[in-house]
């Protein structure tokens, strides 16, 4: 194992662009030493060109986040740098296409499953030993969805996050004897290539069933992550924050 630096560690999937890629910056901007993983390796080093440009410790560890081979290397490469972990983002997610629940290919329902559960589930079995030793935090990413049962042809992806928020109390209760608080944040509509797909018209729709008047910014999900990690919130345990611009209430 690499020695243990003074710096605290961030353990993020799927990190590269978007609330991950902000959660990279604040984190480093609050003095962690960042790993983070993408799949898209071109995403991933101009992500990391840019932490370093920044003058920030960071490695990146391409690869797939639903592949318990692939997260094993992963959390091992970052200990090996690091020696340590000590906050668990478990990032990496999405909708995966759209399809009603009606006709789906069974294929389609375990790729969306993998991509949201399953490998939250890896990473954090992968993590727990390390989070254990230094007292650390994980944070889990739900959704909107996991409480309205989601958009058209969202229904799976909506059943996954269901899941990861489940998970998240699950964990929360199985690790704070050890000391390690586990959290989740569930955004609302966020300006992210997420919603690129998504038509102009559709998005605008969405917007105006928004109170705030306007799509939440990454940043804003990476400072509710980072007091999540932080002892600011020392006491929260199996929570889950709402980051949606009050859309929650309607």
């Amino acid at each position: 194992d690499g020695i243990m630096i003074d710096k605290k560690v961030l353990f993020i999937t799927g990190a590269a662009i978007g609330i991950g890629h902000a959660a990279c910056l604040k984190f480093a901007s609050e003095g962690y030493a960042i790993a983070f993983n993408d799949y898209n390796v071109e995403n991933g080093n101009k992500a990391l060109e840019e932490l370093k440009d920044k003058g920030y410790e960071a490695i990146f560890l391409p690869g797939d986040a639903t592949k318990e081979e692939e997260v094993k290397a992963m959390v091992a490469k970052t200990v090996d740098t690091y020696g340590r972990i000590d906050t668990l983002i478990n990032n990496a997610g999405g909708l995966g296409g759209r399809s009603s629940f009606e006709g789906m290919e069974t294929e389609f329902w375990n790729r969306v499953m993998d991509l949201n559960l399953n490998g939250a589930f890896f990473a954090a079995r992968e993590c727990i030993p390390y989070l254990k030793t230094v007292k650390g935090t994980m944070i889990n990413i739900t959704t909107i969805a996991a409480y309205n049962g989601g958009g058209p042809g969202a229904g799976v992806y909506a059943a996954a996050k269901g899941a990861v928020l489940t998970m998240t109390r699950a964990l929360a209760k199985e690790l704070i004897p050890a000391g390690v608080r586990v959290n989740a944040v569930s955004p609302g509509t966020i300006n992210t290539a997420f919603h690129a797909a998504s038509s102009k018209e559709l998005l605008e729709s969405f917007v105006k069933a928004i109170p705030a008047g306007r799509m939440g910014r990454p940043e804003e999900v990476a400072d509710v992550m980072y007091y999540l990690a932080s002892d600011q919130s020392s006491y929260l345990v199996g929570e889950v924050v709402q980051i949606n611009g009050g859309q929650m209430m309607l």
